[in-house]
């Protein structure tokens, strides 16, 4: 029973490794809805960056949860959208978003990051 505990704690790590990162959830979230393209997303997360956004999609795409589709066209088209796996997870974000509706409204708000103070 101890090993069966420890093998699930390790597959429990290994998924929240997959989706950690400040902005992961939030372009999951954004492409359960539908396919995007690269300024959409941009244009749904305030305050993420073009280099972080990037960075993202391609921790994303070679985890298998995003697939990017290149358009041979002028100027050049990328979509971006969950695939089949990731798929799997909407139910997972219908149940957080559900638990935030129930829970998570009452919560002080996050606090925003602090920038670093300048050294003289």
């Amino acid at each position: 029973m101890a090993g069966e505990e420890i093998n699930m704690h390790e597959e429990m790590r290994r998924a929240f490794g997959m989706l950690s990162g400040k902005w992961k959830l939030e372009i999951m979230w954004l492409l359960h809805q539908r396919t995007h393209r690269f300024g959409e997303l941009r244009k749904g997360i305030p305050g993420i960056t073009q280099h972080m956004l990037t960075a993202q999609l391609r921790e994303l795409e070679a985890d298998g949860l995003v697939s990017r589709t290149v358009f041979a066209e002028v100027p050049p088209r990328v979509d971006y959208e969950m695939t089949d796996k990731a798929r799997g997870l909407g139910p997972t974000m219908v149940a957080l978003t559900a638990w935030w509706n129930d829970y998570g409204k009452d919560s002080p708000p996050t606090p925003k990051p602090r920038g670093r103070k300048a050294r003289n």
